[in-house]
């Protein structure tokens, strides 16, 4: 498959691995790469030594990417430097105003890859001259905005066109990739769909438990980003799973925040043993289809195959 995205990384097949915190690790950008698409390493909040690891002991390929949390890397741009000088083929910066870092990754040579959640910031980061645009529907895991992935894209791809944009948001079989392609997307980033791989850096519990969900089972919250002390902007939420610690206080914030010493130090105990019902597991809708934990190459090839023989012949329904 030949677009845009695949011209402008000289790779195989229109995928990118979206940058999961601390999930896309070293092991499964690599995989990713090596199967035809774009690893992108998910450095997160900028953990200099956890980024480290990943890039010096688990990343085993040349091309690559690195993607951060804007907002969070304003507060540390040294961190920057420190993933530039691995020469990764690009950055990936979401949300947050990237103005001021766009020129400087360009300088040293990588592409600037800038995720969005609406048409405005989209124009916005064109003009900055980012070099692809994310346009992420709320159907997608972790942190978002509130717009759907069927209409924020096509509206996207119309306003800051020739920018090119990939679609992400709830993508994780062949017709998520050629509905994001029909849409007028040059590709797409997939997350949740790698979750479940021998590749992901996830305790072997949370995939199972990912394998046993759907996409009914996450919602968008704030609850997890107050307990843990993370000063998220305005206007973003986190999909996660649904679990007893949603339950008990999504919709009850101001309760939460009023009783978070308490709440925090049970959290983070559960957190440390990997318990589910009160630890967070951020995830998107496409956990409808996950039905057994399968490799990153195979989710990769199968995704290119089949969404190659859509786009060839159409769907057997349609005739």
């Amino acid at each position: 498959m030949k677009t845009k995205l695949t011209e402008m990384f000289d790779i195989a097949t229109p995928i990118l691995l979206a940058p999961m915190g601390y999930v896309a690790g070293g092991q499964l950008a690599s995989a990713v790469s090596r199967a035809g698409g774009l690893g992108i390493v998910g450095a997160g909040y900028g953990n200099v030594d956890w980024l480290r690891n990943e890039l010096d002991d688990q990343l085993t390929v040349d091309k690559f990417g690195i993607g951060f949390i804007t907002w969070s890397l304003s507060k540390n741009p040294s961190v920057l430097d420190f993933a530039l000088s691995y020469s990764p083929t690009a950055i990936m910066l979401s949300f947050g105003d990237p103005e001021s870092f766009i020129p400087y990754i360009k300088q040293h040579g990588a592409r600037v890859i800038c995720q969005v959640q609406s048409v405005t910031d989209a124009c916005k980061v064109a003009e900055q001259g980012a070099d692809l645009i994310v346009a992420q529907g709320q159907e997608a895991g972790g942190h978002g905005g509130g717009r759907g992935t069927a209409t924020l894209v096509p509206s996207i791809v119309d306003a800051v066109s020739p920018t090119p944009v990939v679609a992400a948001g709830g993508i994780g079989d062949h017709r998520g990739l050629v509905a994001a392609i029909m849409l007028g997307a040059c590709g797409a980033l997939v997350g949740t769909r790698f979750m479940a791989t021998p590749e992901a850096s996830l305790p072997e519990l949370a995939k199972e438990l990912l394998v046993r969900s759907s996409g009914d089972d996450t919602l968008r919250t704030r609850v997890f980003d107050i307990v843990r002390g993370y000063d998220w902007p305005e206007p973003f939420t986190g999909r996660a799973l649904q679990n007893q610690f949603t339950k008990t206080w999504h919709g009850r914030e101001r309760d939460l925040s009023e009783h978070l010493e308490t709440v925090r130090e049970r959290f983070w105990s559960a957190k440390s043993v990997n318990d589910y019902d009160i630890a967070e597991l951020f995830c998107g809708e496409a956990l409808d289809f996950i039905h057994s934990e399968d490799s990153a190459a195979n989710i990769v090839a199968q995704l290119t195959r089949k969404a190659e023989s859509l786009l060839l012949h159409g769907p057997l329904w349609a005739y």
